[in-house]
């Protein structure tokens, strides 16, 4: 599986990826919304993980972005962020976000979430 993890915190990308080459996946980072949009554009990828607070362009407008392409439509997106409040969870939801995991995770149940929405 080709995970694109979309988060502006470097140890944050590192921990997420040592997870998920561990689990298998092959992993692709970026540090922003807008240069992640760009990424999906111009390759194959089976699962989003994002950010929602970063620079350029948030997880919020990625995601409402990736669902107006008719290739992504159905590719699984979740949200990885410290906002734990409901009206943020319902932006997501509203957007097109698939899932949501508030940081700090236990790697364990990042990937239970991820074989929930997007198994292989």
């Amino acid at each position: 599986m080709i995970t694109l993890v979309v988060e502006d915190s470097v140890s944050m990308r590192k921990l997420i990826k040592f997870t998920l080459e561990h689990a298998g996946h092959q992993v692709i980072e970026e540090a922003n919304g807008k240069d992640g949009l760009a990424r999906l554009d111009n390759s194959k990828i089976d699962l989003v993980i994002t950010d929602l607070n970063m620079p350029e362009m948030d997880g919020i407008s990625l995601i409402r972005a990736i669902r107006t392409r008719p290739k992504l439509r159905f590719t699984p997106v979740l949200m990885l962020t410290t906002e734990s409040q409901e009206t943020k969870k319902r932006d997501g939801q509203a957007a097109g976000a698939t899932g949501w995991i508030v940081k700090p995770f236990n790697p364990e149940h990042l990937l239970k979430t991820i074989e929930k929405f997007a198994p292989r």
